[in-house]
This record gives structure tokens, sequence and C-alpha cells, in this order.
């Protein structure tokens, strides 16, 4: 039994240990577009509540309700995206995510005023790390049609 209930806590490992990134504070304006399930393409503005490499937590302003694990582009607003504090990913036209939290309805709305996006971004490459090349691609072999 216990072996069990430490599965369920987590082994004792801290939250904030298995992050990839450190997430900061920061207020822009943006914009989250997606298609529904019908095809029609919706907008939702938001603002930024925190952000990190991979991620940003934002608060939706208006738009309707997006569905957990819905692939969307996040826009930050043109003017903003300057600013030397947003990480790299964030200062393109728009980036692919995936809403991966939903938070609480808006009684106002009724739709949810908070989500959190993962970036879906390329991990940054170190100059040891290389290219993995792939085991065909060697140019010692001989190379038939």
């Amino acid at each position: 039994m216990e072996q069990r209930l430490r599965l369920v806590q987590g082994g004792g490992q801290p939250r904030g240990d298995k992050r990839m990134s450190d997430r900061y504070p920061l207020c822009v304006p943006a914009q989250i577009v997606w298609k529904d399930a019908r095809g029609t393409t919706r907008l939702a503005s938001v603002v930024t509540r925190d952000v990190s490499e991979h991620g940003v937590a934002v608060e939706c302003l208006n738009g309707a309700a997006i569905p957990l694990y819905r692939l969307v582009y996040f826009q930050v607003d043109r003017d903003c995206r300057t600013r030397p504090e947003l990480p790299s990913a964030l200062k393109k036209t728009s980036v692919l995510s995936a809403v991966f939290r939903v938070g609480p309805y808006s009684q106002a709305t009724g739709s949810p005023s908070e989500y959190a996006l993962r970036l879906l971004v390329e991990p940054a490459r170190t100059a040891d790390q290389g290219v993995a090349r792939a085991p065909w691609s060697r140019t010692d072999r001989t190379r038939t049609a």
C-alpha cells in the first residue's frame, strides 16, 4: 500500500524540478488562432501571464472555448515582438502550439478564462551535440537506384 501511495504522490519529487526551462511573468497582448471541428477559423484575444522557452500561460479576453489538446497558432502582437524579454520562439509571426491545460470557466462569458499552451518548437542544439546522421546517409557507401 505504501508503494502505491508513493506512486500517486509522484515519488516525492517537487513539481518545480520537472520543468525544462524557467518561466517568468510577462504581460503582452496576443491572439490564438485555430480551426474548430467544422473547419471554421476562430480567433481569441489573450494576454500572456507568464512565459518560458517551451510554454506560455494566457488569460483569455474573448472568443470561443478552445478544446484541450487542440493545435493552435499563438501570435504575439506585432508591436510587442521586439521586446527583449520575449523568448526567441515568441518573436516569430506565429508559433504552432498545443493547448495542454484549460483553466476555470468564466461565469460572465461561459468559456474558459485561462489556457496553458505548449510551444511546439525544435529544442535548441549545442555545438557539441552535432546533427545525428541516419545510417543510410553515410558517404562511404555506394548508392544504387
